[in-house]
């Protein structure tokens, strides 16, 4: 397949789903964990769980970069723009993550802050270029696939000797997080949710490549399917870990072959390698702690490290106390599981950071998935009938 239609061509994705139901065994259950956003995204979008057999369960993972993003490092960032007034640049979704005291960025922008929303790091470089007047700030976020650019700009700037730009850094790593989820006192505990089997990230892949991922099929037993994000990829991933399942298996599998490698992204894992090194403990929203699960900037960049020109220090602050985006990020919940989902919480008024970005499962779920739960909850099967016949 060459274009984007074929990747979401209807008789093919109920083909696959015909062999799934096919393959699958009446007395088993089979439940998968998406880890990263986009892949809920995309079930959630093209109703691909509606396809499944029901004891095929789709998890929610921890893989949404401003999901796992905490309210203290969001806090930081304000008090950055506030109190320093500094020329605060991040990502659009940033921006509308839930902070301390009803704040967020954009919040904080409407009293005042110069915060800015860039589509690149770059981006935040070019505007410290332009004032050099100003200290700015680029808040950087995200998995190792937005890792690189923040190590090139960091590496440009100190080849430019630019002393008015620094950047917080707040990347994190895909593999510890997969780690803790496995080893958690959840994941042992008697009725929590069971994993037989992870989809695992399609972009951060394209980096690290799919070596990482072997100690999880080693070590824990537990097949790993490296997946792209159009509806026949997804469809395909499941169908390839059902079978590892049936089959007592548990390897790394890359259906994702078109564009992941084992070995990944050698330049720029070697820039990332340059420019940060691994922190002791990391703070995830859901998570808690995390041992060497994110990044730092070397003592070599110290100048544009803003953790360090502006002395900040780090305090954790829990999440609302009725807001189930922790449970969510660690599978345990859904998002209808949640008090708040679709009525105090919504895209436009989010309470948590799993309902502001679009790789975000409440997001996800309440674009595309919200009515018709309801509607199979309120109404029976008689009306999931009706509803797949609308569609």
């Amino acid at each position: 397949m060459k274009y984007i239609d074929e990747f979401r061509d209807g008789d093919s994705a109920r083909h696959i789903a015909d062999k799934i139901a096919t393959e699958v065994k009446p007395d088993l259950a089979y439940n998968f964990m998406e880890f990263c956003g986009g892949h809920t995204h995309a079930i959630s979008r093209y109703g691909i769980a509606d396809m499944l057999p029901p004891n095929v369960r789709m998890i929610h993972g921890p893989g949404c970069p401003v999901c796992v993003l905490p309210i203290g490092r969001v806090d930081l960032a304000i008090r950055l723009a506030l109190d320093q007034g500094v020329m605060l640049c991040t990502y659009g979704d940033t921006m509308r993550v839930p902070a301390s005291n009803g704040l967020s960025l954009i919040k904080a922008k409407a009293r005042g802050a110069d915060i800015r929303m860039v589509y690149s790091a770059h981006d935040a470089l070019k505007l410290a270029e332009q004032h050099t007047e100003r200290e700015v700030v680029f808040f950087a976020i995200g998995f190792e696939t937005t890792t690189p650019p923040t190590a090139l700009v960091l590496r440009d700037a100190k080849a430019r000797g630019l002393r008015n730009f620094s950047v917080l850094c707040c990347h994190v790593l895909t593999p510890a997080a997969i780690t803790h989820i496995l080893a958690s006192a959840e994941a042992r505990e008697i009725g929590s949710v069971p994993l037989d089997g992870f989809i695992g990230p399609a972009h951060v892949s394209i980096v690290i490549g799919s070596q990482p991922y072997v100690p999880f099929a080693q070590t824990y037993h537990k097949p790993v399917v490296i997946t792209g994000f159009e509806p026949l990829d997804v469809m395909q991933g499941i169908l390839m870990l059902v079978r590892q399942v049936n089959s007592g298996r548990a390897e790394v599998e890359n259906e994702f072959s078109r564009v992941v490698t084992p070995t990944g992204n050698v330049a720029a894992q070697q820039i990332m390698a340059e420019v940060f090194e691994l922190r002791e403990s990391f703070e995830w929203r859901g998570l808690g702690e995390v041992a060497t699960s994110a990044l730092k900037i070397r003592p070599e960049f110290a100048p544009w490290d803003a953790e360090r020109k502006f002395e900040l220090v780090y305090a954790s602050v829990p999440d609302h106390k009725q807001c189930e985006c922790g449970a969510i990020l660690r599978g345990v919940k859904r998002p209808q599981d949640c008090k708040l989902f679709g009525t105090v919480c919504t895209p436009e008024s989010p309470m948590g950071s799993c309902m502001v970005s679009n790789e975000g499962a409440c997001a996800a779920h309440y674009s595309y998935g919200r009515f018709r739960d309801l509607a199979l909850v309120d109404k029976g099967p008689k009306a999931f009938k009706s509803i797949a016949n609308q569609a």
